[in-house]
């Protein structure tokens, strides 16, 4: 019974495993399969054709395939990593597309994540298409002063007529690197890759986001490179070549040449060429292998620019997709009001003419008063149902302090008049998984600290829609377990009034089972506060919030709220949707799969943009 109980637990596991992550591995999977797919036929193309024969004489076969193996999933991975970045088109897909399945749906919020390994690869195929290539260059460079190979002669009256692109000897490394397009590009692809990923780590794009932004906009140059890399054609090989053999008439074909066979003869080496009758070869056409086989009759041709070909479709999507966000951005929005909150939490309400967002989406904030080029993206902190839109900002960082100077946020002076606030763009807005929701009968919404901001949208919106079910017959949420983790007591105060409208909303129409919600202090408190607390116990209200719901102290025991809420709503779908921290979205995650057993499923999502 116990080895019985043990295989049911693992096949509810994975079931529940492939229920929150088959799709998204599987995709991850058939991107693998075709990068080494791709790796092995470019590199068995340059390592088996006669086209590249002479020029694998040259250079060593492994070096060569591995080269071109690596450019080749080079060129595919940059022709994918655009397209994750893409938010309009994404949210196109995602909301707008009714027909978009769910799990879809769940997947392209993974865009950031997919960004961010396609981004690894470059950075790896990068890494070996550049040491395959110096080692390349060494080989191009000696070539003309040492032999190849044993009696290479043929080689060597090769070299002038284009299959080297070293000239003539005597050049050395540097000066053969930099007088090449490839290498000038290449040196350019290179040390944009490295300032764009060393500046895409957490703790730079944290604490200092312009450094992350601007070096991010290299991709410009990146890709421009990228285009040009080719078009010298170093790598080049016999367009003309045939597979001679003695079946064949008498008469030859001078426009072709095999070079298997002819680099034997040239060589006197035929006993290397594995090839059948080879000697038979040499008796028919003895007399006419030397006029055959002349270098004049093999033509060296570079096969051209290929990347191109790769990245012009992205490059179009990206274009168009710059210059919607261009065009939605006009004209500014009007700042109606701008709050200051504790926690250093600043609330801008807006109105924008044409503005139409859903609960939980998110838009790009620009001020150019602040910084031209930059743009930042924050929440919507207003329901739908709301005749204004409002984001809360917490002053953590260069810019966000400069908004909130330009505001009169921190000084001895007033807020500014709204005549005189600082010019504001947005773009937007964008579709996330909080919006998913409304889709489900049970909904679970995490938050930690700020990460409260999406929820706040959400359950405004799902306040109203509850108090007038006849107007939104289609909304099929039925109750909201809402969690927030706050490390500080000064964190609960501006989000405080929200909670304590609905609270009151609930008790005046009695439906008080709609939201629940919960909330954890984790740390923040002193003597007096812990005394206050005690003192407070047996009041109505909480000590801490004013709410009539208790402040928990401590962490949430998710092995106790999964399977009570799996016992309240049995059979159900529960969407969990979460927005904070790695470290508690991966135990989140966990609890998801190990808690979807016996009909139930909870159904992970994270925020991510």
């Amino acid at each position: 019974p116990e080895i019985v109980g043990n295989l049911l637990t693992r096949n509810l596991l994975m079931r529940s495993w492939l229920l929150n992550d088959g799709l998204r591995w599987l995709v991850v999977a058939l991107w693998l399969g075709t990068n080494v797919g791709l790796f092995i036929g470019f590199y068995l193309k340059f390592a088996e054709e006669d086209h590249y024969y002479y020029l694998r004489k040259v250079l060593l076969v492994g070096a060569l395939g591995t080269a071109r193996g690596a450019a080749a999933c080079l060129n595919f991975n940059c022709m994918l990593v655009l397209f994750p970045v893409c938010r309009n088109l994404i949210s196109m897909f995602r909301g707008s597309c009714r027909c978009t399945p769910r799990s879809v749906r769940r997947l392209l919020d993974k865009n950031i994540t997919f960004h961010i390994y396609i981004a690894i690869s470059i950075v790896f195929w990068a890494a070996v298409h550049t040491g395959a290539h110096m080692f390349n260059y060494l080989r191009f460079i000696r070539s003309w002063e040492d032999k190849v190979g044993p009696n290479d002669e043929i080689l060597v009256t090769l070299l002038p007529h284009g299959i080297n692109p070293v000239d003539k000897p005597g050049v050395d490394e540097a000066t053969a690197l930099f007088t090449t397009v490839a290498g000038i590009t290449g040196v350019v692809i290179v040390t944009c890759l490295f300032l764009m990923v060393t500046s895409s780590i957490e703790i730079v794009r944290r604490f200092f986001f312009e450094v992350f932004w601007y070096t991010h906009h290299l991709f410009v140059v990146f890709f421009i490179s990228l285009i040009i890399h080719g078009m010298q054609g170093i790598v080049k090989g016999q367009t003309n070549p045939e597979t001679l053999t003695a079946k064949l008439d008498p008469i030859i074909n001078y426009s072709h040449q095999d070079p298997v066979v002819c680099y034997a003869y040239q060589t006197s080496n035929f006993d290397a060429v594995h090839c059948s009758n080879i000697s038979c070869l040499q008796n028919q056409y003895g007399p006419q292998l030397q006029s055959y086989c002349s270098t004049k009759k093999a033509v060296i041709e570079s096969g051209g620019a290929k990347t191109w070909q790769w990245v012009i479709l992205p490059l179009a999507f990206y274009f168009v997709e710059r210059l919607v966000r261009f065009c939605r951005t006009s004209p500014e929005v009007i700042v109606l009001k701008v709050l200051s909150h504790p926690s250093r939490v600043l609330e801008i309400q807006m109105r924008k003419k044409g503005f139409h967002a859903a609960a939980g989406q998110y838009v790009f904030i620009q001020i150019p008063n602040v910084r031209f080029f930059e743009w930042h993206p924050f929440t919507l902190t207003s329901s739908p149902e709301e005749d204004y839109i409002s984001v809360h900002m917490r002053v953590v960082g260069d810019w966000t302090e400069a908004v909130a100077q330009r505001c009169g946020m921190g000084t001895d002076l007033e807020f500014q008049p709204r005549h005189r606030m600082p010019s504001i763009f947005i773009d937007g807005p964008f579709g996330t998984c909080s919006e998913d929701i409304f889709k489900h009968e049970v909904g679970m919404a995490i938050g930690t600290g700020i990460g409260v901001t999406p929820f706040a949208s959400i359950l405004k919106s799902c306040w109203y829609q509850s108090l007038e079910p006849n107007k939104y017959t289609s909304m099929k949420l039925k109750k909201v377990y809402f969690f927030w983790i706050c490390p500080e007591t000064e964190a609960f105060e501006w989000f405080q009034s929200l909670l304590s409208n609905i609270e009151q909303q609930m008790v005046e129409t009695g439906n008080t089972d709609f939201i629940e919600y919960n909330i954890y202090l984790t740390r923040g408190w002193d003597f007096k506060t812990a005394h206050q607390i005690y003192m407070r116990e047996e009041d109505d209200g909480d000590a801490i919030t004013g709410l009539q719901q208790k402040t928990k102290f401590g962490r949430p025991n998710w092995d106790e709220i999964f399977p009570e809420i799996a016992r309240q709503h049995p059979g159900n779908e529960v969407g969990v949707f979460y927005c904070g921290p790695k470290a508690l979205s991966k135990t989140l995650h966990q609890k998801c799969n190990e808690h979807s057993k016996n009909g139930m499923q909870f159904l992970y999502n994270k925020e991510n943009f």
